[in-house]
């Protein structure tokens, strides 16, 4: 079975399994509790936190453990928001942004802040130049993802945040799950104030997730009960699961340089291949994280490729895997400028650590194939 879903989710680790099963085992106390097994627990968790300030290099911040992404960003975005709404209700984002960004800026508009959505170029990067018009006094948040979970695009974190250092008062906030362990990132550099990750996009278990918040920043959190993560989660903490990711986090970035320039080569390779095919069209364009290369067969059901290629033992998607089951436009690529049958036909090949480029020879091998058998279909079906 080729498995080409790493942006959905990626096969765990050997060694963060092994680490994830002994912490099961021995450290079952919560961490909260005054007995020398709670204590254990804790002094578990904070080395973790630690190694992550290690790691990357934050020591003007923090870091938090959450469920995932997902409520790294809705506690970052909400959390600012609400905190802040004193000094202005004006938020700025992109109009490619996963859906656990958009919704929540959604959420805020019904709320009463204004919400900003910079359009996007066709390779699907924002405009410097348009960031800096839309700020206002009332601005109080901008939040931009790092790398696109659809097309790959990388946009460009570092001019965004050397251009907000002019607004002291403006939060920075950066969606970095489909590149923290990935790409290398300078959050301090950067000018970052908040940056959410997750562990299972690193090899890591499902159900953590980082966030980095600069010293300074205060957010209201989303639920309340107890004192755990700064009083900004409540509830007790997934031991194991943290220690583990924290673990996923440090393989990762010690072999980052060379993975990325691996999956470089299979990504320059797979675009090349797939430009040669005359019913598929590239979306998106460079700077692109190489891990992500997206297609289009417009006017063809996404879900067909998917099964056809699945039957072919080769597993990809069409979007993020919190969307794939909507049979609606991709937003993504319609901001992109993509005509509706491209933007409901994008099919998503994700790389990981394990890829040849044999690999890559078999899906395009399947790919012609299964072109050739919708054609004859298509043909088939207009008599």
């Amino acid at each position: 079975m080729l498995y080409f879903d790493h942006c959905a989710s990626t096969p765990p680790h050997e060694d963060v399994v092994r680490t994830m099963m002994e912490v099961m085992t021995k450290h079952y106390a919560n961490p909260s509790s005054l007995h020398s097994g709670g204590v254990a627990a804790a002094k578990l968790i904070e080395k973790a936190r630690e190694q992550l300030t290690s790691l990357m290099h934050t020591k003007q911040g923090k870091w938090m453990f959450t469920s995932g992404g997902t409520e790294s960003n809705n506690l970052a975005i909400k959390g600012v928001a609400r905190q802040y709404a004193n000094r202005g209700k004006h938020i700025i984002t992109s109009a490619v942004e996963h859906a656990s960004v958009h919704e929540a800026m959604q959420q805020l508009g019904q709320e009463g802040f204004t919400i900003t959505e910079l359009p996007v170029d066709a390779t699907g990067h924002v405009s410097l130049d348009q960031l800096k018009q839309h700020i206002t006094v009332d601005t109080i948040l901008v939040s931009i993802m790092h790398v696109n979970n659809e097309l790959g695009s990388e946009q460009p974190i570092a001019a965004i945040g050397q251009l907000l250092k002019q607004y002291p008062k403006v939060i920075f906030h950066v969606d970095a799950v489909q590149s923290l362990g990935k790409l290398n990132i300078d959050i301090e550099d950067w000018g970052i104030d908040l940056l959410s990750g997750s562990a299972h996009k690193l090899r890591g278990p499902r159900g953590v997730g980082f966030l980095y918040m600069r010293n300074g920043i205060q957010l209201v959190p989303l639920q309340v009960g107890g004192s755990q993560e700064h009083n900004l989660r409540a509830g007790t903490e997934n031991i194991a699961a943290v220690v583990a990711s924290a673990k996923a986090l440090r393989l990762a970035i010690q072999s980052l340089d060379q993975h990325y320039n691996a999956a470089a080569i299979l990504a320059t390779y797979l675009r090349g291949k797939i430009q040669e095919i005359p019913e598929l069209k590239l979306n998106g364009g460079a700077p692109q994280s190489p891990y992500i290369v997206h297609f289009s067969y417009p006017g063809m059901k996404p879900e067909v490729v998917i099964h056809m290629l699945e039957q072919r033992s080769i597993l990809a998607s069409t979007r993020s895997a919190c969307s794939s089951k909507d049979d609606k436009p991709s937003r993504v690529l319609m901001a992109i400028g993509a005509t509706r049958g491209e933007a409901t036909g994008g099919i998503r090949i994700s790389f990981g650590q394990e890829h040849t480029i044999a690999d890559i020879d078999t899906l395009v091998d399947a790919l012609n194939e299964i072109i050739q058998s919708l054609k004859h279909l298509e043909r088939g079906n207009t008599h």
